[in-house]
């Protein structure tokens, strides 16, 4: 039990300290918004594809593709139903919509991406309650620090966004830490419940991808390349990409 709860409180404040570096920068600049946007989309690319999709194939079995290809679709359906919702998000920002239209807008886009972030959260969390759950202390450990690691560059990429966009530095840390919070309990519903996720899984990481890679194409590529500032975008994308690359490949 105490892997499982070091393992929760590792992976869900990896965020909280993420969230809290983020609050040293101040006041970005348009284009350092473009960039850092950027970057998040680079390390959701690669944690969608190499975290989540090609270990759901992995972990699939028989039907692993079409599973795989099921979860994607339905992550993106999602996604794309929560879209709809949109107008409504701004509510969670604490500002006017009446007076201040650009900037909710601009909030609404912003929630979305940290909505796929939340949903992604959530088989990561499972996958280290899973492994805090089969005995193996250090395969366990080495997963939630994995998870970990990604958790910061994530925890700081959420925070910028959310300040440029008008947001009060309060409610976006709370709001950064709730998508920490999603990950403990995901840690939690994997340790009590091993056979049961082991079986829905690939599923479940599947569908997360499909979210990831939703909210990449329809909402931060287009609103990182409407400004000018496309080539420096598209190598912070690729420079996030790697730097996952890099991770996943140090801790394999």
């Amino acid at each position: 039990m105490q892997v499982v709860l070091f393992t929760a409180l590792g992976v869900g404040g990896a965020t909280v300290i993420g969230a809290l570096l983020g609050f040293l920068i101040k006041k970005p600049s348009h284009r350092f918004n473009d960039i850092i946007l950027s970057f998040a989309a680079g390390v959701m690319l690669a944690a969608a594809v190499v975290g989540l999709i090609l270990p759901s194939i992995e972990s699939g079995g028989q039907f692993a593709v079409p599973m795989t290809v099921a979860g994607i679709f339905c992550g993106a359906l999602c996604l794309n139903l929560i879209d709809k919702l949109v107008p409504h998000l701004h509510k969670m920002t604490g500002l006017d919509r009446e007076a201040h239209p650009e900037q909710t807008e601009r909030l609404n886009k912003v929630l979305l991406f940290i909505i796929a972030i939340a949903i992604h959260n959530l088989p990561e969390g499972i996958a280290a309650g899973v492994s805090a759950g089969s005995g193996n202390d250090l395969q366990a450990l080495s997963v939630a620090g994995g998870i970990a690691l990604q958790n910061i560059p994530e925890g700081m990429v959420i925070i910028a966004p959310m300040l440029a966009a008008g947001m009060k530095r309060g409610r976006t840390f709370v709001v950064a830490m709730c998508t920490g919070v999603v990950e403990v309990i995901g840690t939690l519903l994997g340790y009590f419940a091993v056979s049961i996720s082991s079986a829905v899984l690939p599923f479940a990481l599947a569908f997360a991808g499909g979210t990831m890679l939703y909210v990449i194409s329809d909402e931060m590529i287009p609103e990182t390349h409407a400004h000018g500032n496309e080539r420096g975008a598209t190598y912070s994308l690729l420079c996030g990409f790697a730097l996952m690359l890099v991770f996943d490949f140090l801790l394999a």
